[in-house]
């Protein structure tokens, strides 16, 4: 009889034990469920706010760039980041009507732009009373910068770069000034950019009448501009070294013309071309480069400043006058390009001494005008083309502003790809560089 009881009680505990772990089961399972909907939507949402701050970031930046290249004005702002956005915003989850721009503010005394927008999800896995939807927001900033920009190219047009080298170098060049130029309203440009190419001398075109023509060896100073002085006959429009108090120093031409020494055999064919945002005009210049002659690589520097200079502005045409110098108006960029160590110079060389192998004097002066460059506010960057010589890199190195955080201003190269990317870089650091300082 115990048995039997004992049996029966067993068999009612079994049933009843496998309906509370039926019912322990749907609860774990509910739960379960819940956990896993959950995670569904919080990587839902996590992606579509990822998706959001990439697409906002990107519309801000990119409208930023525009109002620093002068591509469009403020009151454009709104339309440039909403079609950005809208073009890249709707990604996976995100239909269409449910993204929004809400605000943007272009501050021009902090020369931000900041944008916010929002999209409403419809969640893949609605939790009971917390309804099918969440609002996502998110914020964006960018600089902008409205501060024009000049720049001199001094590129190197000697023997050397005979071949393949002048090819490469034309090709460089013609890259770096559609990176400079593009995308800005030609009459009202804010990138302008000089060209001066360089070999023993600097042909100067059509600035020849501030050249003093030496008639033999002189070691004095030049006259000014307006002095009365007999007009010697010029063989050719180009120019070494300023002689005199004023060689290191860029004062105007009517403080003093630039010397043509007497003893200078070549001059380069190809002439410089002061500022200007005409790019097939500069396109042009760059064109009529032709390999010939020795380095002298310090009148090149002396020209390229001589571009940036405001007290050059009264023998320059209007449209290539350099500004006044304002830092957080106007940036004002140097860049230096040689294939080979600075061989050639004229002052200081003594009556009967060769000009073409002053590698020591040509580096002094280069490096002298450098410092006084930078020292005047101009942000020199140099780069090496296929560089051998240690005198050569120790010159360029030495004449590039420091580095400022990632921002290089050295750069050696040894190929027209690397020569291209390099001026490129320097586009972009300037760019940078506008925004920053």
């Amino acid at each position: 009889m115990e048995d039997w009881m004992s049996t029966t009680r067993f068999r009612k505990f079994s049933r009843d034990a496998k309906g509370n772990f039926a019912v322990m089961t749907a609860a774990i399972a509910s739960v379960l469920a819940l956990g896993i909907g959950y995670g569904i939507n919080v990587a839902q949402l996590s992606k579509v706010r990822s998706n959001l701050i990439g697409a906002l970031d990107a519309a801000v930046t990119s409208t930023a760039r525009d109002l620093t290249t002068g591509r469009i004005a403020g009151k454009d702002a709104r339309a440039s980041v909403e079609a950005f956005l809208m073009a890249n915003g709707s990604a996976d989850f995100i239909r269409p009507g449910t993204l929004a721009l809400e605000s943007i503010v272009v501050d021009t005394s902090a020369s931000t732009v900041s944008a916010r927008a929002h999209v409403d999800v419809d969640l893949l896995f609605p939790v009971f009373a917390a309804g099918n939807s969440r609002r996502i927001a998110v914020e964006s900033a960018a600089l902008y910068s409205d501060k024009r920009i000049e720049v001199a190219m001094m590129l190197d047009v000697t023997g050397s770069m005979a071949g393949q080298k002048i090819k490469d170098l034309k090709s460089a060049a013609n890259a770096a000034l559609d990176a400079f130029l593009a995308g800005q309203d030609p009459a009202k440009p804010r990138v302008r950019v000089a060209i001066v190419p360089y070999a023993d001398a600097v042909n100067t075109g059509a600035l020849s009448n501030v050249v003093h023509v030496e008639k033999g060896f002189t070691t004095g100073e030049p006259p000014k501009l307006d002095d009365p002085v007999a007009a010697a006959a010029a063989p050719d429009k180009c120019a070494t070294e300023r002689k005199g108090s004023n060689q290191f120093t860029d004062a105007s031409p009517y403080a003093g013309k630039v010397n043509r020494d007497y003893r200078l055999a070549f001059c380069p064919k190809a002439a410089l071309a002061p500022l200007s945002a005409d790019l097939s005009s500069l396109k042009k210049a760059v064109g009529a480069f032709a390999a010939d002659g020795y380095t002298g690589g310090h009148t090149g520097i002396q020209w390229s400043w001589y571009m940036l200079s405001p007290k050059w502005r009264d023998v320059l045409p209007k449209a290539a006058a350099p500004a006044d110098h304002d830092a957080k108006k106007v940036a004002k960029i140097a860049i230096l390009m040689t294939d080979g160590e600075f061989n050639t110079a004229f002052a200081g060389v003594a009556k009967g001494k060769d000009t073409r192998n002053q590698a020591a004097l040509s580096r002094s002066h280069a490096e002298k005008l450098c410092a006084a460059m930078r020292k005047d506010g101009i942000e020199v960057f140099t780069v090496g083309f296929m560089l051998k010589e240690a005198g050569a890199k120790a010159v360029m190195k030495a004449c590039a502003s420091p580095d400022s955080g990632p921002i290089t201003h050295y750069f050696e190269t040894s190929s027209g790809a690397e020569l291209t990317e390099a001026f490129l870089s320097i586009a972009r650091n300037v760019e940078r560089l506008a925004v920053t300082k």
